[in-house]
């Protein structure tokens, strides 16, 4: 069953909904102009497996103490080449975005995922909170489905989390 809720839900309000799991979603703008969202993600962190999503990504970066910059033109169309950190696969993705996280600023993650063409951060793994999120957009499916295993990664650690309990 799957819950949407309004960007202005509390932490409070999403986890008395006792979910298996948070999808945080793409949207526009400024990410660190968000800070009602990013304080109640920092609440939400370590309570319930996370999946961020583009401004999802940026925003529960923010919430973990990492640092966003604006793109000089930012990543557009669904050619972005996108190298996992952890092998020798580079992914084509679709992404349409003015912002990035800085990588340097990563203290909490580890950075899963590269821009093959200007090196930024393309994901971030938690370990310590079950949660990773990426910069592109492995929902789109005007192009290719290359990257939809990520779907099932987080299926895997709500399943995991629901486990342990």
């Amino acid at each position: 069953q799957v819950t949407v809720m309004p960007a202005l839900a509390s932490a409070e309000d999403i986890l008395k909904l006792n979910p298996d799991g948070v999808m945080l979603s793409n949207g526009p703008g400024d990410p660190a102009d968000n800070t009602y969202q990013i304080n109640e993600i920092k609440k939400l962190a370590g309570n319930v497996p996370i999946f961020g999503i583009c401004l999802g990504h940026q925003l529960l970066s923010l919430a973990l103490g990492a640092r966003t910059e604006k793109l000089k033109y930012g990543h557009r169309g669904v050619n972005q080449p996108v190298k996992e950190t952890n092998g020798a696969r580079t992914y084509i993705t679709s992404q349409n975005h003015g912002y990035a996280v800085v990588s340097d600023s990563v203290k909490k993650g580890e950075i899963s995922f590269i821009n093959a063409n200007d090196g930024t951060c393309e994901g971030i793994k938690y370990k310590k909170w079950n949660c990773f999120t990426v910069q592109f957009h492995p929902e789109a499916n005007g192009g290719p489905k290359d990257t939809e295993f990520l779907f099932d990664r987080f299926l895997n650690n709500v399943k995991a989390a629901k486990e342990a309990r």
